[in-house]
């Protein structure tokens, strides 16, 4: 997917979650996230965009940005996300792919959060959703191909974690895609990093199959119809941070 992609993504993305969000009113419990109501998600997801519009205008080699603090009133928190979701899509879209930004991996460009707000909101969106229907959200709400990026991506956020905090446990794990014809193989090594990269073998420990859309939920840790077979305790090691 390009920046343009990325950054109508995250409008789609952003207006499904705010339509959910509103239907299920601020006191929804959000079961995808324990202890959490459709108010604190909302406030989360207007925080995320807030600091990326200060990370935007940040020394990519300074220190983190701070967040803005929403108003505590549902109808101005909505505002106010309205206000900050804008500003951040505006910024990035001005500073085109490759223009410089604070960000805490090793691409610090503005791409780099088309990319990850695409998905942030995606996946908060799936948040919002639940919240409304419980189990009842259909199977197939993302595209192949943004699903598979979207696992592409996740498979990035795990690297940088367990760069930090290193799995305990050996092995392979299997992430296939079928509807978007990609595959995945994440080599797991006691105190390494992993290595992530095209599968070339389909003899894996452990295995995450199923529509692009289900695997993408399964790496961010929403309920989905994935099937996980194999060695479950590597599977579990895939945590996104």
């Amino acid at each position: 997917m390009d920046f343009a992609n990325f950054l109508d993504q995250v409008r789609l993305q952003a207006g499904a979650l705010r339509t959910a969000a509103v239907a299920a009113g601020p006191d929804a419990d959000v079961p995808t996230c324990p202890d959490w109501d459709v108010r604190r998600l909302v406030r989360h997801v207007a925080r995320v965009h807030s600091f990326v519009v200060r990370a935007l205008d940040a020394d990519p080699a300074g220190p983190a940005p701070e967040r803005g603090q929403p108003p505590e009133g549902w109808d101005e928190t909505l505002s106010w996300w309205d206000e900050q979701l804008d500003a951040m899509v505006t910024g990035i879209a001005a500073r085109g792919p490759a223009g410089p930004a604070w960000a805490f991996g090793r691409d610090r460009t503005a791409g780099f959060w088309a990319r990850r707000q695409a998905h942030e909101t995606a996946v908060h969106r799936l948040d919002a959703e639940h919240a409304l229907a419980g189990p009842a959200v259909p199977a197939l709400v993302f595209e192949p191909d943004f699903a598979a990026d979207g696992v592409d991506e996740a498979l990035q956020m795990i690297t940088l974690r367990l760069r930090r905090e290193p799995a305990e446990v050996a092995g392979t794990v299997l992430l296939h895609a079928a509807d978007a014809g990609r595959a995945w193989l994440v080599t797991l090594t006691p105190g390494a990093a992993p290595r992530v990269g095209p599968a070339d073998v389909i003899d894996a420990d452990a295995s995450v199959v199923g529509t692009a859309d289900a695997v993408y939920r399964a790496a961010w840790r929403r309920p989905s119809t994935a099937v996980v077979s194999g060695d479950r305790a590597l599977v579990d090691a895939l945590r996104t941070p």
